[in-house]
């Protein structure tokens, strides 16, 4: 499915009266995720400890 159709997709499952905020905000979602499920197919990706690692020393460098 290409953007344009996934769009429209996302559109007709709205309710009627959605506002303009409410259609960009799906449409927002919808792509963050895409690029999400592939990052993780083409591997781009870290793992939970590592991250948890970076975040604990940026954490005991700001105290």
């Amino acid at each position: 499915m290409n953007a344009k159709e996934s769009a429209q997709q996302v559109i007709s499952q709205l309710p009627e009266q959605a506002s303009w905020g409410d259609i960009m905000y799906e449409l927002y979602v919808k792509q963050k995720i895409e690029a999400g499920l592939k990052a993780i197919e083409e591997g781009r990706t870290i793992p939970h400890d590592q991250v948890k690692a970076r975040i604990l020393a940026r954490h005991q460098k700001q105290v």
